[in-house]
């Protein structure tokens, strides 16, 4: 069997919840790779709406192994209110089913103060972000100082690490402005939630590798979007991980040749949450028609999305840095209604040049103007189709000329939020 990695082509939320959960029905085994609690994932099967931050999208599937793996960040707290609301739904009766990796790194309550403080005192050099701990934690991993999930079983030893990093946290909380930690009542909670957790932890590299040799088809889940990362995005209005598709097998333990494909996930529009250049931004009624009819507002902080038309410059640069084998286009028929619909070919920079390829210094981007390509709009409402050819010949052309920009071939198109609502023209895990 193959084995394919699900990564955002955009700035996130491009709909890679769901698009994971429908595979998931074609594999046997779903690692998440990276980033923590920051991300949202919103399934809707049968007209009900779950939304998970860290557990991975395919639980939803009974019997299909579930693991988090060494690259994510765990909030002990998010990952148990999950926990619990999935067994609330009959899901994890059998804790075999979510295995959590003993090396990933723990988020704890100095993370999320030193987050806030910072983004509060930032002003505007804000970044927008959630403020949930994620980069300071992996703040603590690079620097070697970081507390590990194994370490939440380790008594004593974890008094010790918790004590060896708490005065320099508290310094840099106070120094913000924010309340201190205290070490008692810290290290009382680790081991509270540990014990909790305990029965989830394990080792992922050696379960997958296992999984790999039975020839069980895996799928790699990430988090955010292409342009979010920390090396490839939009720096400094980025995340804190490499959410692509090369950090699938860093994240998880597993050797790059594992990987079969790459499917990225894009929006028939742009949306990007929090601060940073988005070229094809829209502040004026077609932006708000976008956000009013997509529903663009952010799954884990409420906030609304900026909305834009489609950057091909963004997907082809995204379908390079990944090495996409495929696409899937989703909330195609969030532009039903328009007379028209737009693509950016090219950028208008502000030295007067027009470039074609996205620039490799993200600081021209603040002053670029999109140069577009339109194309005919339709009017038919798209949620009952379920065959590419039944889609309106407009339709039909826009997604052909998106496979043309990107050089990518769209194997999925999704015209509504739940799970049947998909028009699947491959399977990956048979095309890799």
């Amino acid at each position: 069997m193959s084995n394919v990695v699900i990564v955002g082509a955009q700035w996130g939320d491009e709909g890679k919840g769901k698009i994971v959960d429908l595979f998931t029905s074609w594999a046997d085994v779903v690692v998440r790779y990276q980033g923590g609690a920051n991300a949202g994932h919103t399934l809707v099967v049968g007209g009900i709406k779950t939304v998970l931050h860290l557990v991975p999208s395919g639980v939803l599937h009974p019997g299909k192994r579930c693991f988090i793996g060494n690259g994510v960040v765990v909030d002990p707290e998010a990952l148990l209110d999950e926990v619990d609301l999935l067994k609330s739904k009959g899901l994890l009766s059998d804790p075999a089913q979510l295995v959590v990796s003993q090396n990933a790194h723990v988020i704890l309550p100095w993370h999320k103060r030193i987050d806030a403080g910072r983004e509060a005192k930032a002003g505007k050099a804000k970044i927008g972000t959630t403020g949930r701990g994620i980069g300071p934690c992996y703040e603590d991993k690079v620097a070697r100082r970081g507390i590990r999930i194994c370490d939440l079983l380790k008594g004593e030893a974890l008094k010790i690490k918790l004590s060896e990093r708490i005065d320099e946290a508290n310094a840099q909380i106070a120094a913000l402005g924010g309340e201190r930690v205290e070490l008692e009542p810290l290290y009382d909670l680790c081991m509270r939630r540990g014990e909790r957790i305990a029965p989830y932890i394990g080792d992922v590299s050696e379960k997958l590798t296992h999984e790999a040799e039975r020839g069980k088809a895996i799928l790699f889940e990430g988090a955010q979007g292409t342009l979010l990362d920390v090396d490839h995005g939009t720096y400094p209005f980025v995340t804190s991980s490499n959410t692509v598709a090369g950090n699938a097998a860093v994240g998880s333990g597993l050797g790059p040749t594992a990987i079969d494909s790459v499917i990225g996930i894009t929006k028939a529009y742009t949306t990007r949450v929090g601060n940073g250049p988005l070229v094809t931004e829209l502040n004026d009624a077609t932006g708000e028609r976008l956000r009013s009819v997509g529903a663009e507002f952010g799954t884990v902080t409420g906030r609304p999305r900026r909305c834009g038309w489609l950057d091909a410059l963004v997907l082809r640069y995204s379908a390079r840095v990944n090495g996409m084998s495929g696409l899937t286009i989703t909330k195609l028929d969030v532009l039903t209604g328009f007379d028209k619909v737009l693509i950016a070919v090219g950028y208008k920079l502000a030295s007067g040049k027009t470039v074609t390829e996205y620039p490799s210094d993200s600081d021209l981007l603040a002053e670029a103007q999109p140069v577009y390509e339109e194309l005919p709009g339709w009017k038919e409402p798209l949620g009952g189709m379920r065959e590419y050819s039944e889609l309106p010949d407009h339709a039909r052309r826009y997604v052909e000329r998106v496979e043309q920009l990107v050089g990518v071939e769209a194997i999925a198109i999704s015209v509504g939020a739940d799970r049947g609502e998909t028009i699947v023209r491959k399977n990956p895990f048979r095309h890799a």
